[in-house]
């Protein structure tokens, strides 16, 4: 991997943790207990209860998502960085631009799958 797209990878990661930090501080506003004191219908709480079980999978999705891009920017510039775990080829920098913290290749992703 050249200099050039490790700085790539290191710009798109810190980009994902700016992102993913404003997702996360947004989810943990929709996730708080709806107070009794709002009138809300039988139906209009249960749709609420409802919309908080999915934010709060999206908060956890989002928070193990930030963990992995924290770890993997620390390790931008190790030679292992961009090698996958499993055959240890290189993996394609079309995927780390998309997901930089992805640690195997396409081909042992798609044998896992």
């Amino acid at each position: 991997m050249t200099v050039d797209e490790k700085v790539i990878l290191r710009t798109r990661i810190e980009e994902e943790i700016i992102k993913l930090k404003t997702e996360i501080s947004d989810l943990q506003e929709k996730i708080k207990p709806i107070s009794p004191e709002n009138s809300l219908g039988r139906l209009t709480r249960l749709e609420a209860m409802g919309e908080k079980s999915v934010n709060e999978a999206m908060l956890l999705k989002c928070e193990q998502r930030l963990k992995k891009l924290l770890f993997v920017k620390d390790r931008v510039d190790l030679p292992t960085y961009g090698l996958c775990n499993l055959c240890d080829e290189p993996i394609n920098i079309e995927r780390l631009k998309i997901l930089p913290e992805s640690t195997i290749c396409i081909d042992c992703a798609q044998t896992f799958e």
